[in-house]
């Protein structure tokens, strides 16, 4: 036998708390008779009573009390072995950790914004797989097309500027990563979201971009930051804050590049949204795109389905609460 709600034993702190003050309630009136009465002629004069009846009723209300938060702990047991399909499709994430992400245009920062904002992407899917690419100069796939979503928070939750220690960006590279991520998929409807600030350093995009396209993927592109810019601000050995210079001791100034953004998408049947402080962009190309593509079947497999049993002491409860009501106080 298991507990589906398990959480709810602490509810039994709310019965001990009713016994205390029952008993107490019950003492407090054997105490008044007595101040009013002589305890020799309480039995005399009160021998109607019967004390035993009452504290009777007290203890089946707290039986009944048990029972109830027993039944609100959904006992289980028994089951039988159930088919379970789910529905969905597959997105894959590319993260920029580039150190330009750092940059504050968009508070708390470009990045830590872009990682609340998957958060609140998360919380929307329903049976769809999703999967994390870190990207830079270099890339890797964090976390694999997956349905655990908890499992994908806590790698979000690891990965930051410092996860690839290769410097500059490169967006091809998080283009190729995402291919070969969808190779162990069988979804005919594949998608891409890169959030970034937009600036490609190194890489050959579009080269990138044929692949994708020949590998049925589509590329959905989230801008972040301004097109101003500014300047990036970093933590030094100390841990105090200053600004990322160049080789030459130059202040460098990160700004939004909408125009490579735009062309990605615009070659990759993908849509690109600019993130503002209302709306970050994420739930636009949920709701516009990814929502409308047919979902597939991603995961079959045979769970254990356990039957409830709460009704069994729900219907004890019910029974001492009706014998409570049955007890008279007064004696025979």
């Amino acid at each position: 036998m298991h507990f589906n709600n398990w959480e709810n034993i602490y509810l039994l702190w709310l019965v001990v708390l009713l016994g205390i003050f029952m008993f107490w309630r019950l003492r407090k009136k054997q105490e008044l008779r007595e101040k009013f009465v002589e305890k020799k002629l309480l039995h005399e004069i009160a021998n109607n009573i019967d004390l035993k009846k009452e504290i009777r009723q007290v203890v089946f209300i707290l039986i009944a009390g048990i029972f109830s938060i027993i039944a609100l702990m959904r006992p289980q047991w028994g089951f039988e072995w159930q088919e379970v399909k789910r529905q969905g499709v597959d997105v894959m994430i590319a993260l920029d950790t580039s150190k330009s992400m750092l940059t504050q245009d968009v508070k708390p920062s470009r990045f830590e914004r872009s990682k609340l904002a998957i958060r609140d992407l998360v919380k929307q899917l329903k049976g769809d797989r999703i999967g994390l690419i870190a990207f830079s100069g270099s890339s890797f796939l964090a976390c694999p097309l997956t349905v655990d979503y908890n499992g994908f928070l806590m790698v979000l939750d690891d990965t930051d500027t410092k996860t690839i220690s290769t410097g500059g960006t490169d967006l091809s590279l998080a283009v190729k990563e995402a291919i070969k991520g969808y190779k162990k998929s069988s979804s005919k409807n594949k998608a891409l979201i890169i959030i970034t600030d937009g600036e490609d350093l190194e890489g050959n995009v579009d080269e990138a971009l044929k692949e994708a396209k020949e590998a049925g993927i589509s590329i959905h592109c989230v801008g972040v930051g301004t097109k101003e810019g500014e300047l990036i601000q970093v933590k030094d050995e100390n841990g105090n804050n200053e600004f990322l210079k160049d080789k030459n001791g130059n202040f460098v100034k990160s700004r939004l590049n909408e125009d490579l953004l735009e062309k990605i998408t615009l070659q990759s049947d993908g849509i690109y949204v600019r993130s503002s402080g209302a709306e970050f962009g994420l739930d636009v190309i949920y709701e516009k795109r990814l929502s409308k593509i047919e979902k597939q079947e991603v995961e079959s497999k045979m769970e254990k389905r356990y039957f409830d049993r709460f009704q069994i002491p729900l219907a004890i409860a019910f029974l001492f609460l009706l014998w409570e009501t049955l007890i008279g106080l007064r004696r025979k």
